[in-house]
């Protein structure tokens, strides 16, 4: 059987780890630290989960939490206007009904969890940090290596793409606190929805419901511009304060969201974090000193700002691409060109993903904030951005170039209008059937008076 080393226990590395698995592989997984460490640690990332994503989960039978994790049914948008007095008023504000649930649970349940069940399947878990000259030994013992750890020392391995990376420094300041004691919003108290909320000028505050250690929860989670009013961060270490700076940013740039947030406090000790990086994109094949090849996994290779809310979806969608491309190998050497096709099936969705995302770092252009904006009108429109972010290959359609999103735009003026116009009808129409219905029972009761 074909021997394969994973170096790296998060969502991708794990899940392809498992999924080989459970096709017979013989698996080493590397980890900087223990299942145990990493449930008692610091929360690693914010992350949502979408339909296709969970699908990946569930066709591996891992979807552990999907029962204890809250339904997300929606995902809703909301851009602040200019300043006045009392805060940002909203001046677009809308939710879409997302076709199939999301789920997001905390990556430090989830990836313990995956781990205990690779061990206890006979899976061999090595507790290591992994250099360079580690692998350069270790790769002459397997059959493939596979590098799924997004940071270190073990992503020089893979050079920058600059073809496929516009920014070399990082766009947004990331700042997170997963919390308990938010309330609903009040357009929509029983529906659990991701709320984006733009603020131009100043950034994004993503809202989301979560599991975590101590149950339901829910994340608050800024992406500021560096430089900008909100970059506010830097050198905080305590995470009481952590979360009051959040908060003030709340209550300052989206009151509405403050409204809702004033009785919250963290989950735990652990629930804060905080960095920046710039988003790039990496050549997927690794060279080590000694001549071995090695292939990049996920975030090491295609690392995209968490602004679209997309990493995990994407290591999901990587590990999935990633083993199917391993099963169908057989017993051939997995050679470079194996490992450039390989990433090259990851990247056909991966690219979509990688352009969204590269573009919503960008200052709008005036046909994506009427896009937007007509989401509060037309509720396709919110329905097809909401759902875009479990495909977001559909973005291509209708949301990158002017003439696409008019012609788009036509196109649902054109269903609304025609949509109205028969109900409009429907309703002329009933009413007669009405009014003939009356001038019936009419005729009948004079018939009676006359025959009496």
């Amino acid at each position: 059987m074909r021997k394969i080393l994973i170096v790296g226990a998060g969502q991708s590395g794990l899940q392809l780890a498992l999924g080989l698995q459970s096709r017979g592989y013989e698996l080493t997984l590397m980890s900087n630290r223990t299942a145990d460490e990493i449930r008692g640690g610091r929360v690693m990332s914010t992350q949502c989960m979408f339909r296709t994503a969970l699908g990946h989960e569930r066709d591996l039978g891992l979807n552990f939490w999907e029962e204890r994790a809250p339904r997300v049914e929606g995902l809703g948008v909301s851009v602040a206007g200019p300043p006045a007095p009392g805060g940002h008023p909203r001046v677009v504000d809308w939710l879409g009904r997302l076709d199939g649930h999301a789920q997001s649970v905390d990556q430090r349940i989830k990836m313990a969890g995956w781990m205990e069940t690779f061990e206890q399947r006979g899976g061999q878990v090595v507790v290591h940090g992994a250099a360079v000259s580690d692998l350069d030994v270790l790769a002459r013992k397997y059959d493939l290596v596979l590098v799924a750890a997004g940071k270190g020392e073990l992503v020089s391995l893979f050079g920058r793409d600059a073809a496929r990376s516009p920014y070399d420094t990082p766009r947004r300041a990331l700042a997170v606190a997963y919390v308990h004691g938010l309330g609903p919003r009040p357009e929509h108290p029983g529906i659990d929805a991701v709320r984006c909320n733009l603020v131009p000028g100043v950034g994004e505050l993503f809202v989301m419901p979560a599991l975590t250690n101590s149950g339901r929860a829910d994340i608050l989670f800024w992406e500021t511009v560096p430089g900008g009013p909100a970059d506010a961060f830097q050198g905080i270490t305590d995470p009481s304060e952590h979360l009051e700076r959040v908060l003030e940013l709340m209550e300052h740039f989206t009151p509405w969201e403050y409204a809702r947030a004033t009785r919250v406090e963290l989950t735990d000790a652990g629930g804060t974090l905080s960095g920046r990086y710039a988003p790039t994109v990496r050549h997927p094949v690794g060279r080590l000193p000694g001549g071995g090849l090695v292939l990049g996994v996920a975030d090491v290779v295609v690392a995209n700002d968490p602004i679209t809310g997309q990493g995990a979806n994407s290591a999901a969608k990587c590990a999935a691409a990633y083993l199917e491309s391993i099963l169908e190998r057989g017993d051939r050497p997995f050679d470079e060109e194996w490992m450039r096709t390989t990433f090259d099936r990851y990247w056909e969705s991966a690219r979509h993903v990688t352009k969204w995302t590269n573009t919503m770092l960008a200052p709008p252009r005036e046909h994506t904030v009427n896009l937007l904006g007509a989401g509060s009108v037309f509720p396709a429109v919110a329905h097809r951005v909401a759902n875009g972010f479990d495909d977001p290959s559909d973005f291509e359609n209708f949301f990158y170039e002017p003439e696409k999103a008019a012609a788009y735009l036509d196109e649902v003026r054109e269903e609304a209008e025609a949509a109205a116009a028969a109900t409009a009808a429907a309703a002329e129409a009933e009413a007669e059937t009405r009014a003939a219905g009356a001038a019936e029972a009419v005729d009948e009761a004079e018939a009676v008076r006359s025959f009496r």
